[in-house]
């Protein structure tokens, strides 16, 4: 049987919940964080880098949620959540399926990084952190984020889900981008269409089941 191998409050929730959309018996290993917020050393069990999402299936065992993604909607889809072959659709999907981690997350990793520098900082060093981490968010992080968003808003102006007019895995990969946007703030304002894609995907019922299954989440920290 496939094996989530997941660590909680992280980006294998969307494993769940893709394989709560296609259907496929599976069975979770789960991982706590750590006090610093890292995986546990278990987890280099499952994979040299001991991070998660990681799968395994039978002899298989795969990492990076784009690449699960691709496994799983490859194997068990049956043709479903992906557009068919040679079509503007297709290739929209793949761009998402990449784009999510490529693009999109670094910035949104920087904004957490820069958000917990000042807290994590001696008293002493505090000011100075505080002020070099509020310099990089102003004029480096923020506004690659402000064009991110604006790109998500106007993409999904053009059709209700990120490859077309019909929800696909590239809806699910870019789920977790757009969730850690709205956490961290930037959606609530000016970003309609960005705000209506994470109340659609919220109320799908495969989303709430794997949500049920993976436990409490947010990717607000």
């Amino acid at each position: 049987m496939l094996t989530v191998h997941h660590l909680n409050n992280s980006r294998s929730q969307r494993v769940l919940w893709l394989l709560e959309e296609v259907g496929v018996p599976y069975e979770i290993v789960r991982y706590q964080r750590q006090k610093n917020m890292l995986a546990p050393p278990e987890l280099h069990v499952v994979h040299p880098l001991g991070k998660s999402p990681v799968i395994t299936d039978g002899g298989n065992t795969v990492a990076e949620s784009g690449a699960i993604i691709e496994y799983i909607v490859g194997n068990y889809g049956d043709g479903r959540l992906i557009p068919p072959p040679q079509t503007p659709e297709r290739l929209r999907y793949t761009y998402w399926l990449h784009y999510a981690e490529g693009s999109a997350m670094p910035p949104l990793l920087m904004k957490l990084i820069f958000s917990l520098m000042p807290r994590r900082a001696s008293l002493l060093m505090r000011p100075v952190v505080n002020k070099i981490a509020g310099q990089a968010l102003a004029t480096i992080v923020n506004p690659q984020l402000r064009q991110h968003m604006a790109f998500w808003e106007n993409e999904l102006s053009k059709s209700e889900w990120f490859a077309g007019t019909e929800f696909t895995a590239a809806d699910i990969q870019m789920s977790f981008p757009l969730e850690a946007a709205a956490a961290r703030g930037g959606l609530e304002n000016g970003h309609p269409k960005a705000t209506a894609f994470l109340e659609r995907i919220h109320a799908r019922p495969a989303y709430q089941r794997a949500l049920e299954k993976g436990g409490p989440y947010s990717v607000g920290k």
